[in-house]
């Protein structure tokens, strides 16, 4: 079916580019900031294709369009791009060009391609500079054509910010500051400038509300050896947040300043600028202005190994937010065929229990129901108009968390309602084998997420089987789901982080199976890096779990589980109905008992 909103759209788009003499123009999945999850003001590249995945690349042209996203969206993607007159490239598929040899091999020499430079990375620009050098493309990145042709934007996202108590953070910002200040000075540099949301709400603890479920702010920083600069809006500030700041010798400047300030940098300033980060229209005003330092924000490591007060507030939150997946999933295979429960009533139940814990601020993510065929998309978000019905039949994904005072979790589990086939439940064993032999991991420190990855995979690949994702990523302490440098995968592609597992990191632990048109399996916990033995060969390491929510024993075939296999899900049970059940009610704890068997 034809999509007359979205060609409309783009005719009106394509008009605006030859009236400004753009021959292609490019809109990604990002802020100024290049954060993973925008606010809705900045999600050009959905008004324009209808693609609504949290990854991706949308370009156009005069005969066409296309739109480059990774293996998660495969499926969303085709279903939300058809009769948009969009192409769907696969990123990583035999075959498929990147965006940059597409454009290598498209543009005519002394084209112009176009897009809005506060909303490209330093890195995604210097790429496209290099690979477009020898055709003398010119860019136009100055302007954001939406601005003209979205009538109805929604307005720039300023939401009141907080202040994060440092009885709940572990440390003050002057302690922070001052491991940040020592890690900018080894670099070679003499000040920092910082645009990654969560590290700014991490470095200043404070917390905001301008991108759904991810409390950070519209901020910039800069931070020398004596003194720090925050960008904030001024109706995003009030008189306790400012008195705390200013308190702290922090200098507040309008959030939009922040050109200004770095056009009037000394000529001698050598800036630490975080090229993934960084959009390139910044890192284009530093490069004529001063000297750019290159390396990563080192608040992006500090902030990744979670202190002892941490870590203490998560232990504590996982565990209740384990309860709270438990009840749910107790309900849930309870009432199942006895009343109506649809994909998103279930989700909505789920968000209630969690919202009876004390602690509890809003969801970390919004929760993916996915039932039966519905689960095979990874991101996939029902809606009250296109949610499936739940029979006593098949699987149920549930992946969700909550943010709470004291944590951020983010746990999945693929319930059985009803009958399941043999195939089925051969690859929700397989899932669990992944899941458990990463859980019971031992590696000598250095090993990173490509080491670990095949813990996961190894029954899964055994089997000529794989997901196309990573299988782990770290977590924010009451900020984003995904946080880094730490992540789980086999394969790093031109861009990606790969960093070596430090003790009190937390990382996700999620492999699956998605079979398009029919089924998906995700089983998640979240675990903490500890250090473990150190003798003659080193320091070895392990993993501590956080996650408590049993594994369906109605999806397991032991078969497929070799005797350690067996061992440890025999342990993760038990485990979980220790910790669980006293916090259950008679029935749910009788239940929780069988279901985990540790009446055995």
């Amino acid at each position: 079916m034809e999509n007359t909103v979205i060609k409309e759209r783009l005719s009106g788009l394509r008009a605006l580019m030859k009236e400004k003499h753009i021959d292609y123009y490019m809109m990604p999945t990002a802020d100024f900031h290049n954060s993973e999850y925008v606010n809705d003001y900045f999600k050009v590249r959905e008004f324009f294709s209808n693609f609504s995945g949290s990854n991706g690349t949308l370009l156009v042209w005069q005969e066409g369009a296309g739109l480059w996203t990774d293996g998660r969206y495969f499926i969303q993607a085709q279903a939300e791009l058809e009769g948009t007159g969009v192409d769907l490239f696969r990123m990583l598929d035999a075959g498929v060009p990147t965006l940059e040899e597409f454009l290598k091999e498209r543009m005519k020499t002394g084209e112009t391609l176009g897009f809005d430079g506060r909303v490209i990375s330093a890195m995604e620009g210097r790429k496209l500079e290099k690979a477009l050098e020898e055709k003398k493309v010119s860019f136009a990145c100055t302007g954001d054509l939406a601005d003209t042709l979205w009538k109805d934007r929604p307005p720039f996202p300023a939401g009141k910010i907080t202040v994060l108590a440092e009885s709940i953070a572990g440390k003050s910002m002057e302690e922070k500051l001052s491991e940040t200040r020592a890690k900018v000075k080894e670099a070679g540099a003499d000040s920092l400038l910082l645009t990654k949301l969560d590290d700014l709400m991490w470095l200043f603890n404070i917390r905001g509300c301008d991108v759904e479920c991810n409390p950070v702010a519209m901020s910039y920083g800069f931070i020398t050896q004596t003194g720090a600069v925050l960008f904030l809006q001024e109706r995003a500030l009030d008189e306790k947040t400012r008195q705390y700041l200013e308190a702290h010798s922090v200098q507040l400047y309008p959030y939009e300043g922040i050109v200004e300030y770095l056009k009037g940098l000394p000529g001698d300033s050598k800036v630490l600028a975080d090229e993934r980060h960084c959009s390139y229209l910044l890192y284009k005003i530093l490069c004529e202005r001063c000297e750019p330092v290159e390396g990563k924000n080192p608040t992006e490591l500090l902030k990744a190994v979670k202190n002892p007060v941490e870590l203490a507030h998560m232990q504590e939150i996982y565990l209740k937010d384990s309860v709270a997946v438990t009840k749910f999933i107790y309900w849930l295979k309870t009432n199942i065929g006895k009343q109506e429960i649809t994909e998103v009533s279930a989700a909505d139940y789920l968000e209630g229990l969690r919202r009876q814990i004390p602690e509890f601020l809003d969801l970390s993510f919004p929760t993916i129901a996915g039932y039966k065929a519905n689960a095979a998309m990874m991101h996939y978000e029902a809606t009250p108009e296109n949610c499936a019905k739940l029979k006593p039949e098949g699987m149920l994904l549930v992946d969700s968390g909550g943010q709470y005072l004291g944590g951020t979790t983010d746990v999945t589990r693929t319930i059985v309602l009803g009958p399941i086939s043999d195939e089925i439940k051969k690859h929700y064993t397989l899932v669990a084998a992944g899941m458990l032999q990463l859980t019971a991991a031992r590696w000598l420190y250095g090993c990173t997420g490509r080491n670990l990855d095949i813990c996961a995979r190894q029954p899964i690949w055994k089997e000529g089987l794989d997901y196309k994702c990573g299988t782990g990523h770290g977590v924010g302490y009451i900020l984003n789901v995904h946080e880094g440098p730490q992540n789980l995968r086999w394969r790093f592609t031109d861009g990606m982080t790969e960093a070596v597992i430090e003790e009190g990191m937390d990382i996700t632990n999620e492999p699956g199976i998605y079979v398009e048109g029919r089924y998906g399996i995700r089983i998640e916990n979240v675990m903490i890096a500890k250090n473990d033995v150190k003798n003659e060969y080193g320091q070895f390491m392990h993993f501590e779990t956080l996650t408590w929510v049993p594994i369906d024993r109605e999806g397991i075939d032991e078969r497929y589980l070799n005797d350690t296999q067996k061992e440890l899900l025999a342990w993760y049970q038990k485990e979980v109905y220790k910790k669980i059940s006293p916090y259950l009610t008679q029935e749910e704890r009788d239940w929780l008992k069988k279901e985990t068997g540790a009446e055995q």
